[in-house]
C-alpha cells in the first residue's frame, strides 16, 4: 500500500490479519535507482576477479548473521504477509539448507568443463558472470525468495540490485541491514531498492545485464519483452496451476492429508502448489468426503497464535481476486462443499479453505492461477482423460501423480507438460534440482547445476 506526500512517497506495511499499519519505508527515487545501478557496474569487475572461492568466503558469514536475526525474520514474515507462526518457523530450516547448499555446491557446478582433449588440443567451457542483475521477488516466501534471488547471483560473480515485494518492506529492510553488515558487499556489490510494481519496472529498464524475476506470469511476460528489446538474459519463475492425478489404487487415508498440505499450505499462496485435483471416478466421492472432514478440523485465525493452521491472505486485494474467481464459478454452476467465503468472526484478508465440485473448464478457478485456499475437484474415467485434464492449462510449473502402480505413474508423468512431477511421496524440492516451468510458468530455471549456469555467460576456450 502507498502513502503519498508532497515530496516523498512511502510504502506502508500492513498486517493482513488485522489491517493495522506495522511501519513504513520510503520509496526509492528514480535517481537513487540509477545511482545504484551505476555503482553496481563500477563494482562488478573487482567482484568478478575475486574468484568464486573468495566470494564464497565473503558470503558465508551471512549465514550466522541472518541466524542472529532469525526470530525477527519469523515474526516479520508472519506479521507482514500472514503466514502462521508454525509455518514461518518451519520454513527457516529449509531456507538455510538452501543457503548452505548454494555455498557448498557452486564451485563444482561452475568448474571448467573439458569438451575435447586430444594431445595439445584442449577445449573447455568457462562460466563467467553476466554483470549487473536486477533481482525482483514476491512476498509469499520472503526469506526463501531473497536467498534464491540474491545469493547464487553473488556467488557466480554478478552484482545485484534487489527489489523486494511492496508487501514486505520491513523484512526487506532487515535483509538490507544484514547484507550491508558485510563490508565487501557495500559500494555496489549488493543494493536494495523499495517500491511497487512501477519501481520494479523502472529498474528493469535501466542498464542491467540480466533480469531475475519470480512472480506472476503477466508481469513476467512484460519483463521478458523489456529484456528482449535490450537483448539481455531474463530468468522468469512465474505462475502455476499444478494438477494432481489420483488413481483408484491409492490409500485414500494417506492421500488426503498429502493433498491438503500440497494445496492449502501458506493459505494456498504457492506458485508450485497443487491447484487442480483430478480423481478417478471410482474413488472420487470418498476422496471428496474425506477432504471435507479434514478441512473442517483446520483452525483458521490469528497467525501469531501457535495453534493457528491457516492465516489470512497477504492483502485485501488478494481476497477480492479470489472472491471474484469464486463468484464466476458459482455463477457457472460450481458447488461449494466447504468454505467459499470470508469467515464472519475475523477481520482482515481471511478466506476459508474451500473445496469446489461440478467444475467446468471455462471457469476461472480452472483456467486461471488461484492464489488462495481453493481447490477445484474433477473426476476422470481413463488414463488418457486424466492426462488431458492435467494438461488443460496454460501453465506448466509442476504436477503430482498418485498411484501404487509405479509403471503407470511414470507413464503419466512423462506425458504431463510441466517442469517437475512428484510421484507419490516424491519431493522435487532439493537444492540440487533445477526449478522452472514450461509454457506460461516461466523461462529458464534456478537452483542446481543448471540454475547456476543460467546466471553465467559461457565462453569456449580452444587450445591447440
Amino acid at each position: 500500500m502507498m502513502e503519498t506526500g508532497q515530496a516523498e512517497k512511502y510504502l506502508e506495511s500492513i498486517n493482513p490479519a488485522n489491517l493495522q499499519v506495522l511501519g513504513k519505508i520510503k520509496y526509492s527515487s528514480q535517481d537513487e535507482i540509477i545511482n545504484k545501478v551505476e555503482a553496481a557496474h563500477r563494482a562488478k569487475k573487482a567482484w568478478k576477479e575475486l574468484g568464486i572461492k573468495k566470494r564464497i568466503a565473503i558470503l558465508r558469514p551471512l549465514i550466522d548473521a541472518f541466524k542472529a536475526r532469525v526470530d525477527d525474520i519469523i515474526l516479520l514474515t508472519t506479521r507482514e504477509m500472514g503466514k502462521p507462526l508454525v509455518e514461518s518457523k518451519g520454513d527457516i530450516k529449509f531456507d538455510f539448507d538452501y543457503f548452505e547448499a548454494f555455498l557448498n555446491d557452486a564451485p563444482q557446478y561452475l568448474e571448467d568443463e573439458i569438451t575435447l582433449a586430444e594431445g595439445k588440443k584442449i577445449n573447455r567451457i568457462v562460466y563467467e558472470p553476466r554483470g549487473v542483475v536486477a533481482s525482483i521477488v514476491p512476498w509469499n516466501f520472503p526469506f526463501s525468495n531473497f536467498i534464491w534471488g540474491v545469493i547464487p547471483n553473488l556467488i557466480v560473480g554478478n552484482t545485484v540490485i534487489f527489489k523486494f515485494s511492496e508487501e514486505c518492506p520491513l523484512l526487506g529492510k532487515l535483509m538490507e541491514e544484514v547484507m550491508l553488515s558485510i563490508p565487501e558487499l557495500r559500494q555496489g556489490v549488493f543494493a536494495e531498492i523499495y517500491g511497487d510494481g512501477e519501481t520494479g519496472a523502472f529498474l528493469a529498464e535501466q542498464n542491467v545485464d540480466m533480469i531475475w524475476f519470480t512472480g506472476s506470469s503477466t508481469v513476467g511476460k512484460k519483463l521478458y519483452e523489456v529484456a528482449g528489446k535490450k537483448q539481455i538474459k531474463a530468468i522468469l519463475e512465474m505462475g502455476g496451476s499444478n494438477p494432481a492425478v489420483v488413481f483408484e489404487d491409492v490409500d485414500i487415508d494417506t492421500i488426503v492429508p498429502a493433498i491438503y498440505r500440497a494445496r492449502f499450505s501458506n493459505c494456498g499462496q504457492i506458485c508450485d502448489a497443487l491447484k487442480r485435483l483430478i480423481v478417478h471416478e471410482s474413488i472420487y466421492q470418498q476422496v471428496v468426503d474425506k477432504l471435507v472432514k479434514h478441512i473442517e478440523a483446520i483452525k483458521v485465525g490469528d497467525p501469531e497464535n501457535e495453534q493457528t493452521e491457516m492465516g489470512p491472505l497477504v492483502a485485501m486485494r488478494q481476497l477480492h481476486v479470489v472472491e471474484e474467481q469464486m463468484a464466476d464459478a458459482v455463477k457457472r454452476g460450481a458447488k461449494v462443499l466447504i468454505g467459499g467465503k470470508h469467515p464472519d468472526h475475523l477481520t482482515g484478508a481471511f478466506y476459508l479453505p474451500t473445496l469446489v465440485v461440478d467444475v467446468k473448464p471455462e471457469m476461472r478457478i480452472w483456467k486461471e492461477e488461484v492464489f488462495a485456499p481453493v481447490l477445484p475437484v474433477v473426476s476422470f474415467a481413463t488414463e488418457e482423460e486424466a492426462i488431458q485434464l492435467a494438461n488443460d492449462t496454460v501453465y506448466g510449473l509442476g504436477a503430482f501423480v498418485y498411484s501404487n502402480n509405479l509403471e503407470r505413474a511414470r507413464r503419466v508423468a512423462a506425458q504431463i507438460d510441466a517442469g517437475a512431477i512428484d510421484i507419490n511421496e516424491g519431493n522435487h524440492w532439493t537444492p540440487s534440482n533445477p526449478f522452472g516451468g514450461h509454457k506460461n510458468s516461466g523461462m529458464g530455471c534456478e537452483h542446481g547445476r543448471l540454475g547456476f549456469q543460467e546466471l553465467c555467460k559461457f565462453k569456449v576456450i580452444a587450445e591447440g
